[in-house]
């Protein structure tokens, strides 16, 4: 089920190299020309936004996807975990990790077998042992189902053996999954998305497992934790100025580090590629232009000169018509960049004040915090504690039981929910419109103020022209961002925003929040966030025992 491989382990011998592979899906092509190399002590992740061929790339490592060119070599066994595991009928948690440990099992079987022999005198019994004992050594077969019984632990999942797999959740039968491969010992560990329904103590011993494990390893990921704790290659799948594909090194700050001077390099090619198209057109449209005032010389020009002098506007024309054919611009346009509004804010004053507030079945403990310019919190805590329930207070959008919200008069609020609520029949264009002409309507932002859509880098044109409905879950995130941020507000309110984002996109959000002169509440399960605002002050909010309060 997770093997695909039944060779025995290659251990330092193991590789597995992709060469020239290259793949399309109908007319789209989503592989090109992708090298990679993976031994036994590589740490590889794979990047990029959705649809951009990560699972595919994965698929035709384990041989699962044949590439349309090129090949892929493979020396040992291969343990892959696909983001959906398939219940099988009747099939038991006990079966699947039998499944998993079968051939150290059938290993330890093998040479007990060849134990009897020995101890009976049967002719070539010796030899027989010696290969069976060097096959289970090579297993570690003994220690083949304590490895597993410790993953599941370590990622909380099912151990009791008898239930059916169908009668587990989406998330406990990935748990189950996860840690089959982890305690299987294969020389290449294959893994899709798999923090996925994780808690942190699992995404930890996850991140711990796959930095200390004998084997090679290359997970499809947009966990920017696990990529900082684990990865020290990335391959980048997203699009390029010459449409191949980057690999960097030095782990997650290399990858920032040369995703950004590629970056610049393609914006500075583009722009030059661009100046010189345009150049060249306006070096045309000018020869266009004499070749017309050509025809109409000076009253007495004789019938030879106009015809000398056409002659070589004409020729002028065509030389200039031939260099603008000829120059061929081949970078394409640039990713956007994430352009943060600047968002003044009052010095001095306090901009959000909340107080002793709770909310029935929903915030039961007494919160009280006060936010001023620049001021900044982190909202912590299990699912359940409270943390959308206290932004929505703040926000103005719950009412509260007990206490009191504070909030001055003309001080702008946005809040980025972790829900979309935009209608999906309606333009993303026209939604961003009609809620600027609203905060143009009411007040809240001057004319001077309006910050248009394409501004901010968000989306481009042609996904700003289509129906919400039809965009992905990215895309209308980046939405929801853009009207949050069209408010210009003094104080912003953002839960879980990194939902459906990309990895470069949270970066640049990240920054921007460290540097933006407005308050900020961010609530988040993010671990590299957590990580990045770790100055930040924290307000930990408990299911059960009474929350830390700041004031």
């Amino acid at each position: 089920m997770l093997s695909l491989s039944t060779h025995s382990p290659a251990r330092h011998r193991a590789q597995l190299i992709a060469c020239d592979v290259s793949l399309t899906r109908g007319a789209t092509p989503v592989l090109t020309h992708v090298d990679l190399t993976v031994t036994p002590t590589s740490r590889v992740a794979i990047v990029g936004e959705n649809g951009r061929g990560k699972s595919t790339l994965l698929h035709v490592l384990s041989g699962a996807l044949t590439p349309d060119s090129g090949t892929v070599q493979r020396l040992g066994t291969l343990g892959i975990a696909e983001q959906e595991m398939p219940t099988g009928g009747n099939r038991t948690v006990g079966q699947a990790v039998a499944e998993a440990i079968a051939q150290p099992l059938a290993a330890v079987t093998a040479l007990d077998a060849a134990a009897e022999s020995l101890a009976a005198g049967v002719a070539g019994a010796e030899e027989r042992y010696a290969a069976a004992l060097e096959h289970a050594e090579i297993l570690d077969a003994w220690d083949a189902e304590r490895r597993v019984q410790i993953a599941m632990e370590g990622l909380d999942a099912e151990t009791e053996f008898s239930r059916r797999l169908d009668d587990l959740s989406v998330g406990q039968r990935y748990r189950v999954r996860l840690a089959c491969l982890l305690g299987g010992d294969d020389d290449f560990l294959l893994l899709d998305e798999p923090t996925n329904h994780l808690d942190r103590s699992g995404l930890e011993f996850l991140s711990a497992k796959l930095r200390s494990r004998n084997g090679g390893v290359v997970v499809v990921t947009h966990d920017r934790a696990l990529l900082s704790d684990v990865a020290e290659s990335i391959v980048d799948l997203d699009p390029t100025a010459d449409g191949r594909v980057r690999i960097y090194g030095n782990g997650y700050a290399g990858y920032r580090e040369g995703r950004r001077a590629e970056r610049e390099r393609w914006e500075q090619e583009f722009e030059r590629q661009q100046s010189e198209h345009a150049r060249l057109q306006d070096s045309l449209s000018s020869a266009q232009n004499r070749l017309v005032a050509g025809w109409r010389p000076e009253k007495g020009t004789n019938k030879h000169g106009r015809a000398t002098r056409a002659g070589g506007l004409v020729q002028s024309v065509h030389r200039r018509q031939d260099q603008l054919e000829a120059y061929a611009v081949t970078v394409p346009e640039p990713p956007q960049v994430f352009r943060f509004p600047d968002l003044a804010t009052r010095r001095g004053a306090v901009l959000l004040s909340v107080d002793e507030v709770t909310v029935a079945g929903r915030l039961p403990h007494p919160v009280t915090f006060s936010l001023s310019h620049r001021g900044r919190l982190v909202v912590t805590g299990p699912n359940g504690a409270g943390k959308s329930t206290l932004l929505s207070v703040a926000a103005g959008d719950l009412d509260t039981d007990t206490g009191v919200v504070r909030r001055p008069q003309n001080v702008r609020l946005g809040f980025l929910r972790q829900e979309t609520a935009l209608p999906s029949d309606c333009r993303a264009s026209e939604v961003y419109a009609t809620h600027v002409d609203a905060l143009q309507s009411s007040g809240t932002i001057p004319p001077g103020e309006v910050v248009g859509l394409s501004q901010l880098g968000l989306l481009r044109a042609r996904e700003s022209s289509r129906r919400i409905g039809e965009l992905s879950m990215g895309q209308r995130r980046r939405l929801d961002l853009a009207m949050v941020l069209a408010a210009k507000p003094h104080v912003l309110l953002l839960d879980e925003p990194t939902n459906h984002l990309s990895i470069a996109l949270v970066d640049e959000l990240t920054d921007a929040l460290d540097a933006t002169h407005a308050a900020v509440i961010v609530s988040t399960h993010d671990r590299q966030l957590l990580r990045d605002v770790d100055a930040w002050p924290v307000l930990r909010l408990a299911a059960t025992t009474e929350s830390e309060t700041l004031a």
